[in-house]
């Protein structure tokens, strides 16, 4: 790779190296492993650098690396069950005050299927169309709609009373 291009891809990093992680984060809910698929993404626009048309679509390139990866990651293995020392609590009544609302929101989001997480992500997060979704997570609208449809159905009867609680703009916002 040319040193121009080096340099290129070096400020890539440094501008849209946070958004990249939250976006990630938000995809599989462990910041290590945010980190590692941060990594893993930007390697593959490294190597792909040299032949992207246009540098702008560079972090298009990389959201898309990042969506598929962390699908590859998920269905090889099983980290949707995560060990915990406690059962959680069944909840009878609403939330009481934001941070809970979030957390418990936070919550259902990470019970979502990888592949309908990674649509709202890039859906509500990252205020993608659905066709820009559909590229991101290499598949059709058609698709992108139904894992949208079908997620935000689970996350509403999950959330019972308190599906107001959706659009999901405040857990978006503040990554947690």
């Amino acid at each position: 790779m040319a040193a121009r291009d080096r340099d290129a891809f070096a400020e890539f990093v440094t501008a849209r190296s946070a958004a990249l992680h939250r976006a990630a984060y938000l995809m599989v809910g462990d910041p290590g492993l945010a980190q590692d698929l941060v990594q893993e993404a930007l390697t593959k626009t490294y190597v792909a650098w040299p032949r992207l048309r246009d540098p702008a679509n560079a972090e298009a390139y990389t959201r898309k690396a990042i969506t598929t990866t962390a699908i590859s990651w998920f269905r090889r293995r099983s980290w949707s069950e995560r060990p915990t020392e406690q059962l959680p609590e069944a909840r009878t009544t609403g939330p009481a005050d934001a941070a809970d609302e979030r957390a418990w929101v936070w919550q259902a989001l990470l019970e979502l299927p990888v592949r309908q997480r990674a649509a709202v992500v890039l859906r509500y997060y990252e205020d993608l169309t659905e066709a820009q979704t559909a590229e991101a997570m290499g598949c059709a609208v058609g698709t992108v709609k139904s894992q949208v449809s079908a997620a935000l159905r689970k996350l509403r009867e999950r959330l019972g009373d308190d599906a107001t609680l959706l659009p999901l703009d405040d857990l978006l916002t503040t990554g947690r």
